[in-house]
């Protein structure tokens, strides 16, 4: 894809077809100005990078080429980001009628998808740290009791890595779906770069599942939207993998998308190890310089264990803060504000950093150095209360499919008299995306109590209809 681009630029071919800015030359110089180089790039898919019937095979060359970098079967490039790729794995394994095995700790977009598909979850509540109130990946052992109780589900869906980094036992998740003969979907959306070197968690194609997705953007260098979803084994019709994936997908893709995932898979096949061997030394540094820092606590074995997660990415440097008294929110507030620094994630007690194999000495000396003078200016932080459940009080009862919850009557009533009512819209935290409230579910006073104080202390809820949460959307009586 990126050669044909080349190609494209290089003889100097015109077209009278969309974009309409004809690379450019029609965009307000404004936006040239910002633009430039990503206008000149904007061209047609068909015809344009490729001929009207697409003789070239550009995108199943490309395609092909990715599979064979990661030893999947198939790969199939999507410029909707894993939010599309994941919906297509979910209507190709469990479309129809279906149900699904799906972890609680999912995205959002894995919601969606169970609204627009209304594919039934049977969910698997992840494990807690009730003393840290941070979840895990959930267990082989909690996925073979859940087909225990669902036999009839036609397969499983898990997230891992988590946003924090934490993976799952992918390779015990596998083995209990295929003694049924069933599927596994693996979100791994941030997990792009684990193919690649040995130091980080197993592929979770290399462990065994069926379907794996992953966001190019998120820990590859490809531009935001862009994704692949790999398949191998018999288990998953590949063709019918294929067709939900065009139901989902825009007709007029971004080649500057495509082209950024075709030229990073040739970057790490090339130079992929080399690359993350410096990442991961740069990751290491950081974590032990972060961890000088007074109050500061990079979380590393706490997130590991039995009880805990099987495997952990240390290219997510997860910090808890909470002996400063301070929270995450105002952590991340402060360095936005004070040193022009965003951060990945944050919530009442810690901040995320995610590296990735772009960072240096520099930046990495920028964070520290950051995070340093953020500390020695704290003097009393006085953060707003805020309620934390404990993990059954999170666990909310699913009374309806979130298909029929999203589309059937609902009605939007003070968010203090939901509690015991069901939900009609899905209410969720982000980042990290995980819903706390999932349509068809049964709302307890907890969740309520939570996410109000929540939002006071600098929670950020953007999906509901009302994002200040005075009303919430819930299934009319």
């Amino acid at each position: 894809m990126l050669d044909a681009l080349a190609e494209y630029q290089r003889l100097g071919r015109y077209g009278f077809t969309p974009p309409g800015h004809r690379q450019g030359r029609g965009a307000d110089r404004r936006v040239r100005d910002v633009l430039g180089d990503a206008l000149r790039c904007d061209v047609l898919a068909t015809p344009g990078l490729d001929d009207r019937l697409a003789r070239g095979d550009r995108l199943p060359e490309a395609e092909a080429l990715m599979a064979d970098a990661v030893g999947a079967q198939t790969a199939f490039f999507s410029t909707c980001g894993s939010s599309l790729s994941v919906k297509a794995a979910m209507l190709a394994v469990a479309g129809g009628d279906g149900g699904l095995i799906v972890g609680r700790d999912s995205h959002k977009s894995i919601v969606a998808g169970l609204v627009f598909s209304g594919v039934q979850p049977y969910w698997v509540a992840p494990r807690w740290d009730a003393e840290r109130h941070i979840s895990h990946p959930p267990s082989p052992e909690q996925v073979r009791e859940a087909w225990e109780r669902h036999p009839d589900a036609a397969g499983a869906l898990i997230v891992s890595p988590s946003p924090y980094g934490t993976c799952a036992d992918i390779s015990g998740i596998a083995e209990v779906c295929h003694e049924r003969g069933k599927p596994l979907i693996i979100d791994e959306a941030w997990g792009a770069h684990l193919p690649f070197h040995d130091d980080l968690p197993t592929w979770a194609m290399d462990a065994g599942a069926d379907i794996c997705v992953v966001s190019v953007h998120k820990m590859g260098a490809g531009f935001e939207q862009g994704s692949v979803f790999h398949v191998q084994g018999d288990l998953v019709d590949h063709g019918r993998l294929k067709l939900c994936a065009d139901l989902l997908t825009t007709t007029s893709p971004n080649v500057l998308l495509y082209c950024a995932i075709d030229g990073w898979r040739r970057q790490m096949v090339e130079h992929g190890r080399e690359l993350l061997t410096a990442a991961l030394e740069n990751a290491a540094r950081a974590r032990t310089e972060l961890a000088r820092i007074p109050g500061i606590t990079v979380m590393e074995q706490e997130l590991l264990g039995v009880e805990a997660s099987h495997d952990l990415d240390r290219m997510q440097v997860l910090l808890d803060v909470s002996e400063t008294g301070a929270t995450g929110y105002q952590v991340v507030d402060w360095l936005r504000e004070n040193r022009r620094i965003d951060m990945g994630h944050s919530d009442h007690r810690r901040v995320l950093a995610t590296l990735s194999m772009a960072d240096d000495k520099t930046t990495i000396d920028t964070l520290v150095d950051a995070l340093a003078a953020w500390r020695v200016q704290l003097t009393d932080p006085r953060p707003p209360r805020m309620r934390l459940p404990e993990p059954r009080e999170l666990q909310l009862e699913s009374v309806l499919r979130p298909r029929d919850a999203f589309f059937g009557p609902t009605e939007a009533v003070p968010i203090e008299e939901t509690p015991g009512r069901i939900a009609a819209e899905q209410v969720t935290p982000y980042p990290p995306g995980i819903p706390v409230i999932v349509p068809g579910e049964l709302i307890d006073r907890a969740v309520i109590d939570y996410l109000r104080t929540g939002l006071a202390a600098g929670m950020n809820v953007p999906d509901p209809t009302d994002p200040e949460l005075n009303t919430l959307r819930v299934v009319a009586r």
